[in-house]
């Protein structure tokens, strides 16, 4: 029996006490920044038997290492129940995944606003696999981000159960993952726009919108009807990566752990830089895998994660080009313009498939993008292309299906929305004028993007009537941290090597760089290499030697 309601209106969720909330209902699937995480879930991976195990009840044993505020320590003391994970699943994959009985789930409180802990609050969405090990040998958990932001942590722990069943890590830690304020199966869940308007294309970036930009209005009808549908402008102004990281705070210690243990991918690491930032005293472990630069504002770190897909491309290409009937011809040089003309088109003239859905130039980028997170993927944005070459957007279509979000019943995830709200509060925010230079020099460092129309860019949280939180740098000057762990691809497309370095300085980390072309090789990647140092360092804390390389 299915446990996703087929009602597509999302629950606020919202609750001024400790009671439980409904699930929101619209189903959901991850945000596919990883299009390798995304393909193992849709197959259907097998979800390996675990020990059993019962229903424990965790409650805080001790205070963290620092005052707890007395108006906070009702969430440190509260206690989670862990029970069946039926009604939790915000997709058809996690249905099937969290019906095994070894997978438990929770909910754990928090406030809204920590500057006003007697408010409202927000519950966050947890699911538990069990350590496999003695019970003797039991770490600890290990809390897990997949990036994003606006990733499922849930989805994320049950693959990463499948994918590393006979680690040592699996063995000696619990595996949390958990959803974000904001974000999948915690409330109130981010919401702008309905499954229609997602259908329509409403939700675009200066990037793929093929040059029909936000106006002045539409960005600030965006603010309003994300405000409306999402539970009040209180919601925006509260799920940005530092409310998750006081969040991540209250779960540590509400698990029963004196110091976390955790690994972020992605913008996850971002999230775990802050943490440290913010309680580096609560830290036993950290890896970071893929990681976002703290010390560069949001124009540079765009720049440089544009020429990153870029390069991906042209890398893409000259495999393309070995063979005579690779749809962006012989000679890479050629390659961009080929898939300009190609690609351009569909701006003014949309490819319109048999069941009636449009292939459009935001979904033909979307797809495309999709599939350059991994070289994996490769080989189905180039069979993308080439039935594009042809009239059909069969297979980009469904490379931006998983982009997007958009599952088989036409309805869509929140983990778009949920990018868009973080970042509002994550990201510098830009004018007009900025915004359109920000995007012609993006155009310029990746001219595969490039839709050789006038540019009239708006930042999407140009009217977001709450300021950024985060700030640029971050992380930085932290006393008290002990050695964290930072694992960086050469040829990351979305989180250049280059900021691995960054960060690992940052934190005085040690730095894994690991010969490759891909976003995010640890857990569930499948490299004995990295896996077995990511696994010493997380269970006997163990740091590799200076200068050590691993090869995807």
């Amino acid at each position: 029996m299915s446990h996703i309601s087929s009602n597509h209106k999302r629950d606020r969720g919202l609750s001024t006490h400790g009671s439980e909330p409904t699930v929101p209902a619209k189903k959901r699937t991850m945000l596919a920044h990883k299009p390798h995480i995304r393909s193992s879930l849709m197959i259907g991976a097998v979800i390996l038997v675990l020990s059993a195990c019962g229903q424990p009840t965790f409650g805080h044993p001790s205070e963290p290492g620092g005052k707890i505020p007395a108006k906070l320590k009702r969430f440190y003391d509260q206690k989670l129940t862990f029970g069946s994970c039926e009604g939790y699943a915000t997709t058809d994959d996690d249905a099937k995944a969290f019906a095994n009985d070894t997978f438990k789930c929770a909910r754990l409180e928090v406030p809204l606003d920590y500057q006003n802990p007697g408010g409202r609050t927000a519950q966050i969405a947890l699911l538990r696999v069990p350590a496999k090990g003695k019970p003797s040998k039991r770490i600890g958990s290990l809390l897990l981000n997949p990036g994003g932001p606006g990733m499922s942590g849930m989805s994320y722990a049950a693959m990463v159960a499948d994918k590393s069943a006979d680690s040592p890590i699996a063995k000696q830690f619990d595996l949390i993952g958990f959803d974000p304020r904001g974000v999948a199966a915690s409330t109130p869940a981010l919401d702008c726009f309905t499954d229609a308007e997602r259908e329509a294309n409403l939700l675009v970036n200066p990037i793929n919108s093929g040059g029909k930009d936000y106006t002045d209005h539409q960005t600030r009808q965006l603010y309003q009807k994300c405000a409306e549908r999402s539970g009040g402008e209180d919601v925006l102004a509260h799920v940005g990566t530092r409310d998750v990281a006081r969040d991540m705070d209250v779960l540590r210690a509400v698990l029963g752990d004196d110091k976390l243990s955790f690994f972020g991918a992605s913008y996850g690491t971002r999230l775990g830089a802050i943490y440290a930032e913010t309680f580096p005293q609560n830290v036993r472990a950290m890896v970071l895998d893929g990681a976002v630069d703290p010390t560069t504002g949001t124009t540079e770190r765009h720049l440089v994660l544009f020429a990153g897909f870029q390069r991906a491309f042209d890398n893409m290409a000259a495999l393309c080009a070995k063979t005579p009937t690779c749809p962006l011809g012989t000679d890479p040089k050629q390659a961009t313009a080929a898939f300009q003309q190609l690609v351009r088109p569909l701006i003014d003239k949309p490819i319109i498939t048999a069941d009636g859905r449009k292939v459009t130039y935001t979904a033909a980028i979307g797809g495309v993008i999709t599939g350059l997170y991994n070289d994996v993927s490769w080989p189905a944005v180039i069979l993308g292309i080439t039935e594009l070459k042809a009239g059909s957007g069969k297979t980009l279509l469904f490379l931006s299906d998983i982009r997007t979000q958009r599952n088989t019943d036409g309805s869509y995830g929140n983990g778009n929305e949920s990018l868009v709200a973080i970042n509002c509060l994550d990201e510098e925010r830009h004018t007009p004028e900025q915004e359109s230079a920000m995007t012609r020099d993006i155009f310029k460092v990746a001219p595969f993007l490039d839709t050789g129309r006038p540019v009239n860019a708006r930042d999407l949280c140009e009217h977001w009537r709450v300021k950024p939180t985060l700030g640029y740098p971050y992380a930085q000057n932290i006393k008290g941290l002990p050695k964290t762990l930072v694992v960086s691809a050469t040829r990351d497309p979305a989180t250049p090597h280059e900021g691995g370095i960054s960060l690992a300085k940052t934190l005085g980390a040690s730095l894994l760089t690991v010969e490759g072309e891909r976003h995010g090789v640890a857990l569930i990647g499948g490299n004995a290499c990295i896996n077995d140092i990511v696994a010493d360092y997380l269970i006997g804390l163990k740091i590799p030697a200076d200068g050590v390389r691993c090869v995807l």
